[in-house]
């Protein structure tokens, strides 16, 4: 059998700004990719499987990366799906040519003997997760423009993109997935985990699931817009009637998350509490939690660039706001939060880039620089949201 193996161009990426639903990530156009490309690779979480395969444009030059997401509770809906883009990806390559399914993530040891069976024929190799999550952010941060942005809900543009540099180590990753993995990255093949924590994106998923009737993260997330966390959580107004000045402690600021839940006369009504709050809540609980932890390691390991990736985030104002609003005040303003707009899909974009060789970046974005992305055009909050309103069971067709 032949290899599909090829080198893939990416001068003059950019990021497709046409108009999209909220939470769904947008392709990248890639202009000067002269032949169609049959990789495709999966990243399967405990939460959610995230798939990154190319397409090539009929009789016109150029092609896509696209970028699609299951509940990982389905995954026989993500693996059909793959068989489809395998199917399709046949018909366009020589009689006899190999395929590979490059497969990442905790599912891609779970899942393994899964995939074999569903896809005969197709060579599954596992990758390693840290290393395709970090091949992954430094492929957005050199190659992509207008992917990297900070978040301040109070600036009158709340978002602000990152001036391309080539200093682009040392850094740190904070991936927040079903839980967190905090990486130290001092080179593109030099990193380490410094630590992570149990409380992330599954534990807001979790607890919403259980004390909400949201029927998806998303749904949770839509929810918490419309909270008051003011009535659930204890503040230090509450507490002292005022600001404690003396420590800087606010009176708006949190004392005790879900603190005034345990009220006599309370706790034994579960419904004195609306939704919205309790979602609101949560997602402040999760959320400060992370920065505050994130902070500790970069303040230890004399980092000042953190990017926070995974699912967790998904482009929502309030979760990104009090990452950046954590990070800015226990660093008292010396370091940043840095996002980006295909946050959950760094893991299984370095398991596709694994497909051929990684050299040092080409900083070919100077070739598309003038596609300046339209902040009026990007969905709820950013050109970048991660999921689809459709539900993940059925996901979209290969666009």
């Amino acid at each position: 059998m032949t290899s599909t193996l090829a080198i893939m161009n990416f001068l003059g990426a950019s990021v497709s700004e046409a108009k999209l639903a909220a939470h769904e990530t947008r392709d990248i156009f890639l202009p000067n990719q002269m032949e169609h490309v049959a990789q495709i690779a999966v990243d399967i979480g405990g939460s959610l499987a995230k798939v990154v395969y190319f397409t090539s444009l009929a009789g016109k030059r150029g092609g896509r990366l696209h970028f699609k997401k299951f509940e990982t509770e389905y995954i026989d809906d993500c693996i059909d799906f793959i068989a489809e883009l395998m199917d399709d990806a046949r018909q366009l390559t020589p009689p006899g040519t190999e395929q590979v399914l490059k497969a990442t993530g905790g599912g891609a040891h779970l899942f393994y003997d899964k995939l074999v069976k569903r896809l005969p024929g197709v060579i599954v190799q596992k990758e390693d997760e840290m290393e395709c999550l970090i091949a992954g952010l430094n492929f957005f941060i050199t190659e992509i423009p207008y992917e990297i942005f900070t978040y301040n809900e109070l600036a009158s543009d709340p978002i602000k993109f990152e001036e391309k540099t080539r200093e682009v180590y040392p850094y740190m990753l904070v991936n927040i997935g079903s839980g967190v993995s905090i990486l130290k990255v001092t080179g593109p093949n030099d990193f380490s985990r410094i630590s992570g924590t149990s409380l992330g994106g599954g534990t807001l998923w979790g607890l919403l699931s259980l004390l909400t009737n949201a029927q998806s993260f998303d749904d949770m997330l839509e929810i918490s817009k419309d909270g008051d966390n003011r009535n659930v959580d204890l503040l230090v107004g509450d507490i002292y009637g005022s600001d404690y000045s003396k420590l800087g402690l606010k009176a708006s600021r949190i004392a005790s998350s879900f603190g005034k839940v345990f009220k006599k006369g309370v706790r034994q009504d579960r419904n004195a509490f609306e939704s919205a709050d309790i979602a609101k809540s949560l997602l402040y609980m999760v959320s400060n939690n992370i920065g505050q932890i994130a902070y500790l390691n970069a303040q230890q390991h004399g980092l000042k660039r953190i990017y926070f990736g995974g699912c967790f985030i998904r482009g929502h104002p309030i979760t990104m706001n009090t990452l950046s609003y954590a990070i800015k005040f226990w660093s008292n303003g010396e370091m940043k939060a840095l996002f980006l707009r295909h946050e959950g899909h760094l893991g299984a974009t370095g398991a596709f880039l694994k497909h051929q060789p990684i050299g040092e970046a080409r900083h070919s974005y100077s070739f598309s620089e003038s596609c300046i992305p339209n902040l009026n055009n990007l969905g709820c909050v950013y050109a970048g949201l991660d999921q689809s309103n459709r539900s993940m069971r059925s996901s979209a067709s290969v666009e």
